[in-house]
């Protein structure tokens, strides 16, 4: 048998109600989402299970929405001893790879991403900045557009390097709306605007991570017993000092998810356990390698499924 990893999703995969029937019936899961509640004093866990989904969605809700169900799902999975050997996160999921490594506490990373997520909502005023994200086109050819858009003064970079064909753009809305109609010119197959309040991991993001720093300084970052795959490298991290920096950096830098999952598969991991709401990873995964194993665990029944299916495979 390879190696595991763990995944963790960002931003876009909350929706009410995760993780709310593993908190009815597990202790263990329901102690994470008070926890929670009692770190940011109100309650989390409420919007979480009822909604709306509107406000759900705010950045400053989702980001400690998401980390908490996923963090809540992990603390369930992990009495059945199944063990990464690397942990990876995208985007915001970093944070929960680092909790899962051992490298931030729980209640830390509540905090500093409820504060990131304040941060990013404020660092661009709404409507003057966006995403969208570009199928069917190669990485060096959609760069040259961004460069060419950006040297006219509209600032749009790569955002998210997911999967061979799917790459987010992000920055101003005009350079964004010019980046988009050259990429089709240049012979993309699509350009999917994305419904989200700024420019996530563009330049455009740097007066966050300034103030992001300061909040970073302020909870304690340990060296990771299990490696974590950064985003903004795509090579494994455990020493607390590089985790910070790259904290800060990740703010405006590409998430390099592609690159990533292919350094894991170089690592000799094969099997891919999606932790936490949606199958989103499992799917970009898969379209770097097909035969790779992935598993999405979201509720008791999908956990189950997963450590029979590895218990098999040990025997």
């Amino acid at each position: 048998m390879g190696k595991i990893a763990f995944l963790f999703p960002g931003q876009g995969s909350q929706t009410v109600g995760m993780g709310q029937a593993l908190a009815d019936s597990e202790q263990s899961v329901s102690e994470t989402f008070k926890k929670a509640d009692e770190v940011l004093g109100e309650s989390l866990s409420s919007l979480i299970f009822e909604g709306p989904q509107e406000k759900l969605t705010l950045t400053t809700n989702a980001q400690p929405a998401l980390l908490t169900t996923s963090i809540a799902i992990l603390n369930y999975f992990s009495q059945f001893g199944i063990k990464p050997d690397f942990t990876a996160g995208h985007s915001l999921g970093e944070y929960s790879a680092l909790v899962a490594s051992g490298a931030i506490s729980f209640e830390d990373a509540v905090y500093a991403v409820r504060k990131r997520g304040e941060f990013m909502e404020e660092a661009v005023p709404n409507g003057e900045g966006t995403m969208a994200a570009v199928l069917g086109m190669d990485r060096q050819k959609l760069l040259d557009v961004t460069e060419t858009v950006s040297a006219g003064g509209s600032p749009v970079q790569l955002a998210n390097l997911n999967s061979p064909g799917q790459i987010v753009i992000s920055g101003s809305k005009s350079g964004v709306e010019e980046a988009a109609v050259k990429a089709k010119e240049a012979g993309a197959k699509r350009v999917i605007p994305l419904d989200v309040s700024g420019p996530f991991h563009s330049a455009l993001m740097k007066p966050a991570a300034e103030r992001f720093e300061t909040v970073l300084d302020k909870i304690t970052i340990k060296d990771a017993a299990v490696p974590v795959i950064g985003n903004v490298t795509a090579e494994p991290i455990t020493e607390a000092a590089e985790f910070k920096k790259r904290l800060v950096e990740q703010l405006y830098s590409p998430v390099l998810w592609e690159d990533s999952v292919s350094k894991m598969l170089e690592l000799g991991v094969d099997t891919f356990i999606e932790i936490g709401p949606g199958k989103v990873l499992s799917g970009l995964v898969k379209k770097v390698d097909r035969s790779a194993k992935t598993f999405a665990i979201y509720d008791a029944e999908t956990c189950a499924a997963v450590v029979a299916a590895l218990k098999e495979e040990k025997e």
